[in-house]
């Protein structure tokens, strides 16, 4: 007996036509742009091609093609592929590209939807077969059968054609990645999804509702289809695919391994915001630009920060003393992180938690922007005319300008004031005597590091959007965690009177507070700023099984890599009780005697630092990446966070407030960080023992 599948749902053909109408005119940006400016001017590099939902040849498969011939043109910004690899090589369009790469995109938006869309939403295959109890070895054999017969049937008839086509091949191994690469990515995917082919990387495909990743919470989408698909799985948008890593020690080998891979589509998201900055930077800039910023995040340059961190963290208290209504903790603990982070990279003190100023809102604005993008799957901002059109483009370019000219004015001043020093005499400096100690000064008067002051602006506003986001998120998770415990609240805020008094904290006094600090972490694993990290892959690879995978994935060049911190942070198996706030939990050894690959907890592992880290769980905790890449300034952010919430707890207690009156009203919501979706909203109660 036999019974049909259902007949997709109307919502289902929606989200498919939504999606290839989008990844259409994403072709369109990529693709004809470079075919008009090819009339007016030719180039220094070739036109990256990547992008297209399906090559549009349908029509030229039908023909050979003609002998490539290299075309270059000035592109601003490439897709899906790093600038580096766009290169003049065997994959490289030919003249002819400036007409068939238009007909090409015209061709996919009007013959997708007709030749396509029967094959990829329902496919109009045989009726699948669904045994029933008393024949279920004999309807086994036949659904087996059946997809064995299926396999490639879901496919149009001209799709072997179409990669035959120069462009739609990969490159050699040990060459940049060109566009073909990741159009044989997106070829697999779609013959795995479509057409019953089996997998290339071997990892399980997630299936699930859209909305599981596009609700605001993308990191519980993934947790949910890593306690159903396991450590190692497959996330495909359309024929846009990330394989997702939820083990520690594949992660390690993945971040340790810096050569194998690359930011991949984060950077190419965040490139017309930071530039050159150490977040989107190729390898070689990052080289250069780390060797110049480490030395900067010296000791007694954090003494003097430490000093300033307790300073504008006074200013919020007394600000927020006589305060009667509810205040929304999440936005002042923001304001607060852009005042350290400006007045500690470039002198500028944006007075954001005292008042409101046409800086300080555009680089709120900025801020979200960046968010904004990190999350937007399409990038929309690079078609044509998007900063006329689109208000919000239209916004943030003003605001990027307004930013983008106090930092040169910043620039300005720092050059004109410049004083050459060595390492060892940057180190000796007096840091409490300088007016202007900052990031910025230390940069311009470190002697043997010449750098333009574009570099210098993509240096600072990296680090103050990254600055910025990870201690406010950690600030606002951490008071939100301590209001629903108020023994441990009362502990902590113990510890603060008994350390601290009334004082303002130095760098000395931080180590004392290790209850406090430990807060910070314990927010930082619960609330992973960011949620995940992403990386892409440069040549052909194996992934090891790690601890807790049950295959070795096989991924090709151009594959894109989703790490799950969330998911490893939430991780019953490495973490007991992990869903609960329990900063103590890191004075506690841990190992788990069913996973013997993984080296466990030790508290041991991280004396003598300010926190808890990758080395010291094996890479079960990552509060601030691992590898060549991790977080610079890592200590400036422990200071910091561990700074603020002792001089708030000192003279503060909170209270939930409406319209967040109970815990679960404040949601989640992800950015760039984990953010609360409704404000933390709280009321302030001066506390009898602060001044």
């Amino acid at each position: 007996m036999q019974r049909p599948l259902a007949d997709p749902a109307p919502r289902a053909r929606l989200l498919c036509a939504v999606a290839l109408l989008g990844v259409a005119l994403y072709s369109a940006a990529t693709l004809a742009a470079p075919a008009v400016l090819y009339t007016t001017q030719q180039a220094a590099r070739p036109v990256s091609v990547a992008g297209a939902l399906l090559p549009a040849a349908p029509l030229a498969a039908q023909i050979p093609p003609p002998t490539p011939v290299t075309l270059s043109t000035p592109v601003p910004g490439d897709a899906l592929i790093p600038r580096s690899a766009l290169q003049a090589g065997p994959n490289s369009t030919g003249s002819w590209a400036p007409f068939a790469l238009p007909a090409a995109v015209l061709t996919a938006l009007s013959a997708s939807a007709l030749i396509i869309w029967r094959n990829l939403v329902g496919r109009r295959r045989e009726e699948a077969l669904q045994p029933l109890a008393m024949f279920a070895a004999e309807g086994a054999r036949k659904i087996v059968d059946q997809n064995v017969a299926n396999k490639g049937k879901g496919l149009p008839f001209w799709w072997q054609y179409v990669w035959q086509l120069p462009f739609t091949q990969s490159g050699p191994r040990g060459t940049p990645l060109v566009a073909g690469d990741t159009m044989q990515i997106f070829k697999h995917n779609i013959e795995q999804i479509y057409a019953d082919m089996p997998s290339v990387d071997g990892a399980p495909l997630a299936e699930g509702d859209l909305s599981d990743l596009t609700d605001g919470t993308m990191f519980k989408g993934l947790k949910r289809y890593f306690e159903n698909f396991g450590s190692v799985y497959k996330l495909c948008f359309g024929p846009k695919s990330f394989i997702v890593v939820s083990d520690p020690l594949i992660a390690k080998w993945i971040l340790t391994n810096n050569q194998c891979f690359d930011k991949g589509v984060l950077a190419e998201i965040l490139e017309d915001i930071m530039g050159k900055g150490l977040i989107p930077a190729d390898p070689e800039t990052w080289k250069t630009r780390r060797r110049a910023l480490s030395p900067a995040f010296h000791k007694a340059w954090l003494d003097r920060m430490t000093q300033d961190f307790g300073r504008l963290s006074l200013r919020m208290c007394e600000k927020l003393k006589g305060t009667t209504q509810a205040v929304d903790m999440e936005e002042r603990f923001g304001s607060l992180a852009l005042d350290i982070i400006g007045k500690a990279v470039f002198n500028y003190d944006f007075q954001s938690s005292m008042k409101e100023s046409a800086v300080v809102k555009a680089a709120i604005s900025t801020l979200k922007e960046a968010e904004h993008r990190s999350m937007t799957p399409l990038p929309y901002w690079k078609l044509p005319l998007a900063d006329v059109v689109v208000p919000r483009q239209a916004d943030f370019k003003r605001n990027m300008a307004l930013i983008n000219d106090q930092l040169n004015l910043a620039i300005a001043s720092a050059l004109k004031n410049r004083d050459p020093a060595d390492i060892a005499d940057l180190e000796a400096r007096d840091y409490d005597e300088m007016d202007n100690p900052s990031l910025l000064r230390i940069l311009v008067d470190m002697r043997g590091e010449e750098t333009t002051n574009q570099q210098l602006r993509d240096d600072l506003i990296t680090l103050l959007i990254a600055g910025h986001e990870t201690t406010a998120s950690a600030l606002t998770w951490a008071i939100f965690e301590l209001t629903q415990q108020p023994e441990l609240l009362r502990r902590v805020q113990r510890e603060v009177d008994e350390v601290l008094g009334d004082r303002l904290p130095t760098m000395d006094d931080i180590r004392g507070l290790l209850l406090c600090r430990l807060c910070i972490a314990e927010s930082l694993r619960m609330y992973p700023e960011p949620p995940l990290l992403i990386r892409r892959v440069l040549d052909d690879l194996t992934l090891p099984k790690g601890a807790t995978a049950k295959f070795e994935a096989t991924l090709k060049r151009a594959t894109d890599i989703f790490l799950a911190i969330y998911n490893i942070h939430h991780d019953g198996r490495f973490w007991p009780n992990p869903d609960f706030y329990d900063p103590e939990r890191f004075l506690r050894p841990y190992k788990n005697p069913e996973i013997p690959e993984w080296k466990g907890y030790d508290p041991e592992g991280w004396k003598g630092r300010l926190y808890p880290d990758e080395v010291s769980s094996d890479y079960a905790f990552m509060p601030f990446g691992a590898g060549p890449r991790r977080c610079l300034g890592d200590v400036f952010a422990t200071l910091e966070g561990t700074v603020a919430l002792a001089m708030v707890l000192r003279r503060f207690d909170f209270a939930f407030a409406a319209p967040t009156a109970q815990p679960d009203q404040v949601g989640m919501a992800t950015g760039a960080t984990i953010h609360t979706r409704n404000g933390l909203w709280m009321t302030l109660t001066p506390r009898a023992t602060a001044a």
